[in-house]
């Protein structure tokens, strides 16, 4: 009888040993996942969702004054910029938090849409030296940074920070994509999204 009940105890423990073992093994594949999948998100970091076309005219003058200021010197130039500016979102500001129980990835804070890059093309017109002031190598170079500047202070007008905002709901539905490869949710719960855009991510979910 013993014997029996020293079998019986036996097989107890070692069951509760591998359901335990089971858990663990579990609950460190859930959290690997988890890990992995967060770093997979923030690693795509920046998502474009619409280019815009500029072309500016940019007048550039500068004037250096010697002898006490009796004489000086100007030079100039007429810059015609044609630039393409990328408005997007910049995953690596994504917060997100993992719920390894319910295996869901909890979407807390999405960043607006700001200006990933921009390219820029110059061409010079009327470009003309001083006497003692002439275009050298750094000057071109600042025209560049100049030009960029110009280009960028010229964005938010030009409206594309409202179309990427209303692209928002694709790069949360690439998220939402990217999380359901291994199993798991995204819950936006939190997140403002228009009626809708939600009935949008509720026909393809």
């Amino acid at each position: 009888m013993e014997a029996f009940l020293g079998l019986i105890i036996g097989i107890l423990v070692t069951m509760a040993l591998v359901t335990l073992v089971k858990h663990v093994k579990s609950k460190q594949v859930r959290h690997s996942q988890s890990i992995i999948l967060l770093d997979k998100i923030q690693k795509v970091c920046k998502f474009i969702t619409v280019e815009g076309d500029f072309a500016e005219i940019y007048h550039y003058e500068d004037v250096k004054e010697k002898f006490l200021k009796l004489i000086s010197s100007r030079k100039k130039a007429l810059v015609v910029i044609n630039a393409k500016a990328y408005v997007g979102f910049d995953f690596s500001k994504v917060k997100l938090r993992a719920d390894e129980n319910n295996k869901k990835i909890i979407l807390q804070e999405f960043p607006q849409p700001e200006v990933l890059s921009i390219e820029t093309n110059l061409n010079y017109y009327d470009k003309k030296d001083g006497m003692f002031n002439k275009f050298d190598a750094s000057d071109l170079t600042g025209l560049h940074n100049d030009a960029k500047q110009h280009i960028l202070e010229k964005v938010p007008e030009s409206g594309l920070f409202a179309i990427a905002q209303k692209e928002a709901l694709d790069a949360i539905l690439m998220m939402e994509t990217m999380v359901q490869t291994i199993g798991w949710k995204l819950d936006y719960s939190t997140l403002k999204i228009d009626k809708k855009d939600q009935a949008i991510i509720d026909k393809q979910s």
